[in-house]
């Protein structure tokens, strides 16, 4: 029989997440949680660059998953994401705000003009 481990900080995220979305009647945080309930090789993966192409000047985004370092960001933006890689946090850090999605959801409770990265 194959024992699985469970990450308990990604299970509290989790029941914050639905507890928050329930409270605000937030869709995006709803979302957030399902996303992040997939499997690891299932969640979202995001380069930079796709950050530069679609994110606005002064936008807050949301990846549901890990965030890579391919790529240069000239705008400033904020990204709140579960898992960052060492080059796109440095490079998110010199021209915007990398931040946890806990600590995004804490600023944000209502989620509010936030664009989620799938």
């Amino acid at each position: 029989m194959r024992r699985i481990k469970k990450n308990q900080q990604l299970t509290e995220l989790l029941q914050l997440l639905r507890k928050t979305a329930i409270e605000n009647n937030a869709a995006v945080w709803r979302r957030v949680a399902s996303d992040l309930e997939k499997p690891t090789r299932k969640r979202r993966i995001v380069n930079i660059y796709k950050i530069e192409k679609y994110a606005q000047d002064n936008e807050v985004v949301v990846v549901p998953g890990k965030v890579l370092g391919t790529g240069e960001l000239t705008k400033k933006v904020t990204v709140a994401a579960y898992n960052f890689s060492d080059e796109a946090y440095k490079k998110i850090k010199e021209r915007g705000n990398p931040l946890s999605i806990k600590e995004l959801l804490e600023k944000n409770p209502q989620g509010k003009k936030i664009r989620l990265m799938c």
